[in-house]
């Protein structure tokens, strides 16, 4: 059975299946533009939203976008706000941008809003009429600035995504291809946008699984940076996969609850509940103590989760000033004459380790410090810290008693 032939206005045959994507969108453009259909299956469902969004806030195709930056005050403070962004991303950024040094594409990274904070400079690419004018700090590229592109659709839905050529909803960026992933903080908000970006070129190479790989490297680096006095755990079923951007995450609280997992902790232990109970014990199997007690080791250690999956885990304390508490082991060491020496907690007034990750801090410290017979440049040294940070968690604890 043959399908009814089609004939165009001009009495020609018309193609009733596109062959090529850009057959695709130019198909889907008139369906949804023109015809007022929705093209399903011609283009993505991202792109035909962000169209449908588009088309309420903005009125004409076919004019042209400012590209301007934000007001430099403005731009001064999304810089200071996004510094610890900023911090965490830097050496992926510089690895990425090395690695498409010999490529056309940019890198941008945008803040939650859709506002430039990083991007790269490539004075050797060739014109780029559109990237010269977009890739600068400071210039929005929000969907409500610039239409749809990839780290427009990322910042209204979350989603990573691609935007290639026409897909694009204003007709100057029709020579722009685009993929986005998002960067997500310890509360699960978005946090940052990151972007590949090519002018006139196809990429050549897949652009939305390098974009993913590196956001979720600097997404890891991120949580971890805002974990201040938590207990991070990172795991996997392979050892290997530890310190990769496969390897899981979590954050657990000084209660002992968890208070963040990243994508690939969700996959092995489930999501966090929106209401009721994330006792640690409850999702991984194991109570606070005894995480405690890993995170004095080096290595991985195998252990089995609630769930009875078995995998390898490594536990460490992340601390503001800088402490290391897997070197806070009760190391024999004799004290110089002219060294400084504290005061070491008897057994009347040391302070037990109450399963709370302030209380586990403390007694290592104590427990360091006892070891070393007082000594703070010994015990400092063993801990990885100056004098000063042992001297001022001293005092605030000599503060925090004298208050009891």
């Amino acid at each position: 059975m043959s399908l009814p032939s089609s004939r165009s206005a001009a009495g020609g045959p018309r193609q009733l299946f596109s062959t090529t994507r850009a057959e695709r969108v130019a198909q889907a453009r008139r369906q949804f533009f023109e015809e007022g259909v929705r093209p399903s299956g011609l283009v993505g469902e991202q792109v035909i939203q962000s169209w449908m969004r588009c088309t309420r806030a903005h009125g004409d195709r076919g004019r042209l976008i400012a590209f301007d930056p934000v007001t430099p005050s403005r731009l001064h403070a999304t810089l200071t706000r996004n510094r610890e962004l900023l911090d965490a991303a830097r050496d992926e950024l510089q690895t990425m941008e090395s690695s498409l040094a010999g490529t056309d594409a940019r890198v941008l990274l945008t803040d939650a809003q859709g506002v430039i904070v990083h991007v790269t400079h490539n004075p050797s690419a060739p014109a780029q009429p559109i990237l010269r004018k977009t890739a600068r700090l400071g210039v929005n590229i929000a969907e409500s600035m610039v239409g749809t592109t990839a780290p427009g659709i990322v910042t209204c839905t979350g989603q990573a995504c691609t935007v290639d050529g026409a897909e694009h909803y204003f007709d100057v960026l029709r020579e722009m291809q685009c993929a986005a992933a998002p960067i997500r903080d310890v509360h699960g908000r978005l946090a940052a946008v990151l972007d590949i970006t090519a002018e006139a070129r196809p990429f050549g190479f897949d652009a939305a699984s390098m974009v993913a790989l590196y956001a979720t490297t600097i997404e890891n680096r991120l949580l971890q940076a805002q974990s201040a006095d938590r207990l991070v755990l990172r795991f996997q079923a392979s050892p290997g996969l530890l310190g990769t951007p496969l390897e899981a995450l979590a954050g657990v609280g000084p209660d002992g609850s968890v208070e963040w997992l990243n994508s690939a902790g969700a996959r092995l232990i489930g999501r966090l509940p929106e209401t009721g109970p994330r006792d640690v014990e409850r999702m991984f199997g194991l109570d606070l103590q005894t995480l405690l007690r890993l995170g004095r080791r080096d290595a991985a250690q195998p252990v089995r989760l609630a769930s009875g999956l078995g995998v390898w885990l490594q536990a460490r304390v992340q601390v503001p000033d800088g402490v290391d508490f897997r070197h806070a082991v009760a190391m024999p060491g004799a004290a110089k004459p002219d060294d400084e020496a504290a005061p070491v907690p008897t057994p009347a007034t040391a302070v037990a380790d109450d399963g709370t990750l302030r209380g586990h801090s403390r007694k290592l410290i104590e427990d360091t410090l006892a070891a070393h017979e007082g000594n703070i440049s010994h015990a400092a040294r063993q801990l990885h810290v100056s004098r000063g940070t042992l001297y001022r968690r001293l005092r605030e604890w000599q503060r925090d008693d004298a208050v009891d």
